[in-house]
């Protein structure tokens, strides 16, 4: 027969020791007169075959059928009448547990009104104390087999991380909005997360978001609508982008106008201007395109007028950037019949800038 326990306590609870369990595994042997000791700080509940008996406040408690009514039965049924059960009992920490962080392991997408879609990842801590020990145990400690703050940290996280992207998506717009929505983002979340920690009988005391950070990838992407933000007009903005490539070509091909592929008869003579158009066709055609310049270069005659695909050929760039630029006023052109003509004095002065 297994030894009959007369003093039931758990003194050495940790800091972060949720619940302490006596015995620690399989059920202890108890008689009727034995002395319960808990702490301030501790609520004691006695359990038998998954039911929770009663819970004791801290003091010192005797334990007969009085304080136990749910005992006395018990008692009759497994022990023939005598004064010894078995059951074991569960010691709850009842301090504040502070400074408890959560993230987000995976980013989060949402959707966003000036770039689409973005990605994001967000950081956080918070303060939570346990409510109502019987509730406690009965739903995270019996049947998740929880004991530690570290165990049930990875438990609260995800009932946290749950919540915020439905707060997000219902308090954001823009990622460019984040910064002054911090207050109601945690307001809204203590709220929300409230609910669920109150079902596990855990008081939320405090949630705090420390930060939303935007992936690499969406940072890129908003340094980009900043630099196009400040440049004011899109076809600015593409001669910043080309520009940007003829930096990265000249690095990576000497920095003459060979290495950058525009040959001399896009030529250094039509200025800047025609340097970033030039850079701007190789990044867009990759190369795949280079035969018509590198003709040029050699000294091949150009047409004197060209038709759409002809010009499209010389610049470097498809017949449809071609015809954007016509229906745009940028690149001066005449169409007889079907067919768009374009002169090269037209291309070269467009080059020019």
């Amino acid at each position: 027969m297994a030894r009959i326990i007369d003093v039931i306590e758990a003194p050495n609870q940790g800091p972060n020791e949720l619940v302490a369990r006596v015995p620690e595994v399989g059920s202890g042997d108890f008689r009727l007169g034995s002395q319960v000791i808990v702490r301030e700080s501790q609520r004691a509940i006695f359990y038998r075959d998954g039911k929770s008996l009663d819970v004791f406040p801290p003091g010192r408690h005797t334990i007969t059928t009085m304080n136990l009514p749910l005992l006395s039965g018990l008692l009759s049924l497994a022990t023939g009448g005598r004064d010894i059960f078995t059951a074991e009992v569960y010691f709850v920490n009842m301090r504040e547990f502070t400074d408890l962080k959560w993230g987000t392991p995976q980013p989060i997408s949402l959707r966003d009104s000036d770039l689409g879609l973005v990605r994001v990842r967000a950081f956080g801590q918070y303060t939570m104390q346990v409510a109502d020990p019987k509730r406690f145990v009965d739903q995270i400690v019996g049947t998740q087999g929880i004991y530690t703050t570290a165990q049930i940290e990875d438990y609260l996280r995800n009932a946290v991380i749950s919540r915020l992207t439905d707060v997000l998506g219902e308090n954001m717009k823009s990622i460019f909005d984040l910064p002054q929505l911090f207050d109601e983002i945690s307001a809204g979340m203590r709220a929300k997360v409230q609910d669920d920690f109150t079902a596990m009988g855990i008081a939320l005391k405090q949630f705090m978001v420390v930060s939303i950070n935007p992936t690499e990838e969406t940072a890129k992407a908003i340094d980009e609508r900043a630099s196009m933000g400040a440049i004011g007009n899109m076809d600015a903005y593409l001669k910043y982008k080309a520009a940007r490539a003829v930096g990265d070509a000249a690095q990576s091909g000497g920095g003459t106008a060979e290495g950058l592929g525009l040959g001399a008869g896009i030529g250094l003579g039509a200025g800047m201007a025609g340097m970033i158009t030039g850079a701007m066709a190789s990044a867009q055609q990759s190369g795949q395109q280079g035969q018509p310049a590198q003709q040029a270069a050699a000294g091949v005659s150009v047409p004197a007028v060209m038709t759409l695909e002809e010009a499209a050929a010389y610049l470097k760039v498809t017949p449809a950037d071609v015809q954007a630029l016509v229906d745009s006023g940028d690149l001066k052109a005449r169409t007889i019949g079907t067919q768009v003509r374009i002169s090269k004095e037209a291309i070269d002065a467009f080059l020019a800038g």
